[in-house]
């Protein structure tokens, strides 16, 4: 998404348009853009909860108004596709068991809650980027879940990323709390291993203005924007507090580079993570995201173990010095590499036996 877009679902009310994002590219030289965006980022405090240290390390309870909203679900939005080949960006679900907040209760909420939470609902269908999923609840409708792809020219790109939601009864007076799925482990400064996420527009780090959450012009969409655009940014070293002075010396590029070795490694392996085990609802996406881009994945993991930069094109002269970090990078992305392989091959497996179940008999047999 373009930062003046990102910019205005900062700054401005909520929008009606249904413009699309764009889709991803797998493998993209960085641009001017996403520096800039990797700028605004540290501009408008979307910073991690931690001091930087400059070291380089690599039960069911169902709303009172519930019953409103889901009538309203139904009507508006249907019920979810069971088309094994599709995947709708915005949908109504029914199990929410392995929801973070499952068991945490969703409390007394009023007609106004109720409200706030159709408007969301209204505006996440029809302003998703393409490369952001979401799935909401029929029977928890303080509950949210949502697929975040790893933007282009980045060491997040062509992963997926899984966010779950709760809406506060005090709702949107407050903002709402987001747990990431992290797998144990802490790919960015802002998003930590037991699934903290850290953003000012979450009131769980400092801003100003419309950096923090505001009840009358905040909104789920902009949550999600601002993680894609913002904090799974091209240099997420920076966002650490503690390491924004040293953007564009020689010595915090150096560490930015090889941070963002050990990003990619470890978005590998949340990506193995997601194949062994999506989570409800989004089987299908990960079966079909993986198949469309495992071929791009592999080609990036090969031209990164030949020495082209993180998130560059596979074309790129921009190339690692090789040092004992780029060794230690080489040995950790060849082992993941071998795992994908193993994952991918099966995801394969699986996507046949899933067509061969649901297509028609190719044989009739006449009766006799």
């Amino acid at each position: 998404m373009a930062l003046k877009k990102l910019l205005q679902l900062f700054c401005v009310g909520k929008k009606d348009s249904k413009k699309k994002g764009k889709s991803i590219d797998p493998l993209w030289r960085a641009s001017a853009s996403l520096s800039s965006v990797s700028v605004t980022a540290n501009k408008t405090h979307l910073d991690p909860c931690s001091s930087g240290t400059g070291t380089v390390c690599v039960q069911n309870h169902e709303p009172e108004c519930s019953s409103m909203v889901s009538s309203w679900a139904r009507t508006e939005h249907g019920t979810e596709s069971t088309d094994h080949m599709s995947f709708k960006q915005f949908d109504v679900v029914q199990d929410f068991s392995d929801h973070h907040y499952a068991k945490t209760s969703a409390g007394k909420v009023t007609k106004d809650w109720v409200k706030a939470i159709q408007s969301e609902w209204s505006l996440l269908q029809k302003n998703l980027p393409e490369s952001i999923y979401v799935r909401v609840y029929e029977d928890r409708t303080d509950l949210l879940r949502a697929a975040i792809v790893g933007p282009a020219g980045t060491p997040y790109h062509d992963g997926l990323f899984f966010f779950d939601v709760r809406f506060p009864s005090e709702y949107p007076k407050c903002p709402p709390k987001v747990y990431y799925h992290s797998g144990g482990l802490r790919l960015n400064p802002n998003l930590y291993e037991s699934g903290k996420v850290c953003l000012s527009l979450l009131n769980t780090w400092w801003g100003n203005g419309c950096e923090k959450w505001g009840k009358s012009n905040s909104t789920m969409l902009q949550v999600l924007v601002s993680i894609q655009g913002l904090v799974l940014n091209d240099k997420p070293y920076f966002n650490e507090p503690g390491n924004k002075n040293s953007a564009q010396t020689t010595a915090g590029e150096r560490y930015s580079l090889a941070y963002n070795q050990t990003t990619f490694v470890r978005s590998c392996k949340t990506m193995l993570y997601s194949l062994r085990k999506p989570p409800k609802h989004f089987e299908t996406l990960v079966m079909c995201h993986f198949l469309k881009h495992e071929r791009a994945i592999l080609d990036a993991c090969s031209a990164y173990m030949s020495g082209t930069i993180v998130g560059s094109s596979v074309g790129s002269d921009l190339k690692y010095a090789r040092d004992k970090c780029f060794a230690d990078f080489h040995k950790s992305l060849t082992l993941y590499t071998e795992h994908l392989r193993t994952e991918f091959a099966a995801n394969r497996r699986r996507m046949l036996e899933l067509e061969r179940e649901v297509s028609p008999a190719q044989e009739i047999v006449p009766s006799s």
